[in-house]
């Protein structure tokens, strides 16, 4: 059967949008299985209550109330599920939208009442050794936050400890921190995967030293295109950061400002790293190439002695081997023995002087 081409598939799935309206909701990814589902967080100082939410109209309430909400849904599939959503928090259809678009770089858009951002939490799957990469959308209002993700799974659950454990400041903070805080663990999660690739990078260096494999060009290249995966997702969040920090509909507080700026200040260093180990990764195919051909040369060096040596010794095979009558040592008694020594001796007389020349 004939594999279907990536490409072909990505046509495919933007071809739903074709000719619609802005702000009609189609749903542009790949976790269409994935059914939606609620969870609720709701705190302010000493209240904290945490639940499943199992109607979708139990979260009318979080637009008005005075305790922080952190409503997380998971699953886009569901239209109508994102529509009443949408609904009830007053939501623009173009945000919308782009909540369900799951191939959008990062981005800070300002509405008049809400703050939405795009990024991409990027983690480390120790059990299967890859990097997975998921699109999450954040609304943040003046006591709310709504995150959207394509399905079960986050980096958020030492976030919601903290808030759980009332560790640190987020019970007495307003939505705006929580925006930070998940901001921040996701940006994080890119310091865990870079170090990841830097320490894979490190033994596939060793490993191509040690001896030239075909497997490991294909890991250079794997690597390769998880760099570029990598800066495609972290190189706005520059811009998206200073987007939040200079946002001009209240949502942020001026004291929680430098909260964001310390997540600036991170971006650029990883900025700094990666772009340290795409040179770094791009030095190994080289490496690679010179040690094969390093390993080619010591293969011809080997058989170039060889031949090197065999030559005085066909000759001498070849003088004896002519069959003419007035050849006086071809009637010798120890003849045969004396031609025997006679190549021995080149032999040994030629591994003497490869070896004085340092070519052995």
């Amino acid at each position: 059967m004939k594999k279907a081409n990536p490409k072909t598939k990505r046509k495919k799935k933007y071809s739903k949008k074709i000719g619609l309206p802005p702000g009609t909701l189609v749903y542009v990814g790949k976790d269409t299985e994935q059914n939606s589902s609620f969870d609720l967080i709701e705190y302010l100082n000493e209240e904290y209550v945490q639940k499943e939410i199992s109607s979708i109209n139990e979260i009318e309430p979080c637009v008005d109330n005075y305790l922080n909400s952190w409503i997380n849904l998971i699953g886009l599939s569901n239209i109508e599920t994102i529509s009443q959503t949408g609904k009830i928090f007053n939501l623009h259809p173009l945000l919308l939208e782009d909540v369900l678009n799951t191939d959008h770089r990062p981005k800070v858009e300002e509405y008049e009442s809400q703050l939405f951002c795009v990024l991409k939490m990027i983690k480390h799957n120790a059990e299967t050794n890859q990097i997975e990469i998921e699109q999450v959308s954040l609304v943040l209002g003046k006591n709310y936050l709504l995150s959207f993700q394509e399905r079960k799974g986050d980096v958020f659950e030492p976030v919601r400890q903290r808030i759980k454990t009332g560790k640190g400041l987020a019970r007495g903070k307003k939505a705006d921190y929580l925006l930070y805080m998940l901001i921040d663990i996701i940006v994080d999660n890119y310091y865990v995967v870079l170090e990841y690739i830097s320490e894979r990078v490190e033994e596939l260096e060793d490993e191509i030293f040690n001896g030239t494999k075909p497997e490991q060009l294909e890991e250079v290249s794997k690597m390769k295109k998880q760099l570029i995966m990598l800066r495609k997702n972290l190189s706005p969040l520059r811009e998206f950061i200073s987007g939040i920090i200079n946002s001009q509909n209240g949502l942020i507080d001026e004291k929680n400002r430098p909260y964001f700026q310390d997540i600036h200040d991170h971006v650029i260093q990883l900025i700094e790293n990666l772009e340290t180990y795409r040179e770094w990764n791009n030095e190994l195919k080289d490496a690679y190439l010179s040690a094969l051909s390093h390993q080619m040369n010591q293969v011809m060096q080997v058989l170039t002695i060889i031949a090197t040596i065999f030559i005085p010794l066909t000759f001498i095979a070849g003088i004896y081997g002519m069959n003419f009558d007035n050849m006086p040592e071809l009637h010798y008694k120890y003849g045969y023995q004396m031609v025997w020594g006679l190549m021995i001796f080149v032999f040994i007389l030629m591994l003497i002087y490869f070896k004085r020349k340092k070519w052995l």
